[in-house]
């Protein structure tokens, strides 16, 4: 199963809640993301607001304008192998000065609570010889941040 290989760089603002970054997928597009998640293991629940731009688009003013009002927390560059099964990404990481990680996003369809998103979560772990064990809390920022 070959998948996508996206080269990212996330540059992480200052943020009074949630998180704050601004994604640069090299080649394909810039994306502003905010987003909450509560810092627990296991699976848990995302709420984000993206907004997408071109190449070039949001790295310009609007980086230089949250740069300035916000001030940088750090940035996170990482080569990304993406799967799809089904509604799931199944993100393999390759994290710049922490190793290699992976992540499932299960997208929830609009008749899909958040147990249900858990258990496609799970189901795939449990296929993929993942235990609760293995599973971190935090994001890669916090990682960084930390060392």
């Amino acid at each position: 199963m070959k998948g996508e290989i996206l080269k990212q760089e996330d540059i992480f603002f200052n943020s009074p809640q949630g998180r704050l970054k601004l994604r640069v997928i090299e080649g394909e597009k810039e994306e502003l993301i905010y987003y909450e998640r509560p810092d627990q293991e296991g699976p848990k629940f995302s709420d984000y607001i993206k907004v997408n731009g071109a190449p070039g688009e949001l790295t310009g003013n609007l980086k230089t304008l949250l740069t300035r009002c916000l001030g940088v927390k750090g940035s996170v560059a990482k080569t990304r192998t993406l799967h799809m099964v089904q509604h799931t990404r199944i993100h393999i990481d390759n994290v710049k000065g922490l190793g290699d990680f992976m992540e499932l996003e299960v997208n929830l369809q609009d008749n899909q609570t958040v147990e249900d998103g858990e258990k496609v979560a799970k189901n795939l772990m449990e296929k993929l010889g993942v235990k609760e064990e293995d599973l971190l809390k935090g994001a890669y920022m916090d990682m960084i941040l930390q060392k």
